[in-house]
């Protein structure tokens, strides 16, 4: 180890030193920035050592189970989001999966809002089903529909708040309550605010998921995901299942990780704001029917996303173009999108470049039209996660398509 390898940091530091400083200690080479342990395996001084470390999941013997770059951006996650300890994963649907398989048996009932992630419907519904588990699919925002749903055998709650790409909020402390009045786990995928805007752990959800894909790490280089808990579910629960079905978290991608932690507070605070011009902007549109965005006052649950979200709205907005019918809306929508010629056509989310798409033929493409419909996704549907351009940029390249619709 290094000569300050005995430095620890003190109790109390801010989430913007959090994201920089939480880690491993630094190698006996002192190294500034994170190092990269590119290795599959670990030597072992001798065979009663090798014996003893394989005995201890925490110690380092094959990168499947763990690995130094790996558990300081797990040490880092779990700090963010005020937890005991984090995992990470492979990519943020790999998170759901080990969350499933660590949680659920045959004969489990699992209460999931209807307004998450088409991949997440997709996995509950279709995926474990296939394995008995059954899943009733509620309104994001009506907790008389999540309570009514509670079965004996309910035995997880999943949200996900603001959801892709309605931005629809639910009420974390209220779920929480809800959840462990059933003798039920609450899990929250907090994608879209990261632990920069909101913590919801800290409103009694007891895993917080991440596809860290998407703003943790900042500009669309990697795939990761996380699960971030108390010890006795992600040690305990959750660790022995990944070590078994290895959907881990490649080195090179936790680095990568870690470096775009560390300007996620500042990222976050920019593209929020950005984000909530642009819904301003949208808004004045006549050719635009609404704006999806929890900075909005017009925004259904608006103070509820400003008190839970640290009074900012996040980085991704929707919208809906007028038109007659499905057919002229998707039409509208493509017209739109087609037109642009700054912003990036492409299904990502939390990039500093501003990325735009049609939810309904891609994120929720796999969905039945009767899931879409009851997700409130429609044809004229468009996402937009804005980015770090200027804003008059991204307003300027949607102008291009939003005056030309009526001249198509």
């Amino acid at each position: 180890m290094s000569d300050d390898s005995r430095r620890t940091l003190p109790e109390g530091l801010r989430p913007e030193t959090l994201a920089i400083r939480t880690g491993l200690p630094r190698s006996q080479h002192g190294e500034h920035s994170e190092a990269l342990f590119l290795t599959t395996a670990y030597v072992q001084a001798d065979a009663e050592t090798s014996a003893r470390k394989f005995a201890n999941s925490e110690d380092f013997t094959y990168s499947r189970t763990s690995n130094p770059t790996v558990r300081s951006l797990e040490a880092r996650m779990a700090a963010l989001e005020g937890t005991e300890a984090a995992i990470a994963t492979s990519t943020g649907m790999s998170a759901i999966l080990l969350l499933g398989m660590g949680l659920l048996k045959a004969g489990d009932h699992v209460i999931c809002s209807r307004s998450v992630f088409g991949s997440t419907i997709n996995l509950f519904a279709k995926e474990f089903g296939k394995f008995g588990v059954e899943t009733s699919f509620v309104s994001q925002t009506d907790l008389a529909e999540w309570r009514a749903a509670i079965k004996p055998s309910t035995k997880l709650f999943f949200a996900e708040t603001p959801t892709n790409p309605l931005t629809e909020i639910c009420d974390i402390r209220a779920l929480a309550d809800m959840a462990h009045d059933a003798g039920a786990l609450l899990a929250v995928d907090n994608t879209y605010s990261s632990p920069a805007l909101q913590r919801p752990a800290e409103m009694g959800a007891d895993v917080v998921m991440h596809s860290a894909t998407k703003y943790m790490d900042g500009q669309g280089r990697v795939m990761a995901g996380a699960l971030c808990g108390p010890n006795k579910l992600i040690r305990d629960v959750f660790g022995p299942v990944l070590r078994t079905v290895g959907m881990t978290l490649a080195p090179f991608n936790a680095w990568v990780v870690l470096k775009g932690l560390e300007t996620l507070s500042l990222r976050m605070k920019a593209q929020s704001e950005q984000a909530l011009a642009v819904a301003r902007w949208l808004e004045a549109q006549p050719e635009v029917a609404r704006v999806h965005y929890p900075g909005l006052v017009s925004h259904p649950q608006h103070d509820l996303a400003m008190r839970q979200q640290s009074g900012q709205g996040g980085a991704v907005l929707s919208f809906d173009v007028k038109a007659d019918s499905p057919e002229s809306a998707r039409a509208a929508a493509f017209h739109v999108i087609d037109s642009t010629r700054v912003v990036s056509i492409a299904t990502n989310l939390g990039d500093t470049k501003t990325i735009i798409t049609h939810p309904a033929t891609t994120s929720h493409g796999r969905l039945t039209e009767a899931q879409r419909q009851a997700a409130g996704i429609g044809q004229g549907l468009i996402r937009l996660a804005v980015g770090l351009e200027h804003v008059d940029d991204i307003t300027d390249d949607l102008q291009r398509g939003l005056s030309t619709l009526n001249t198509r």
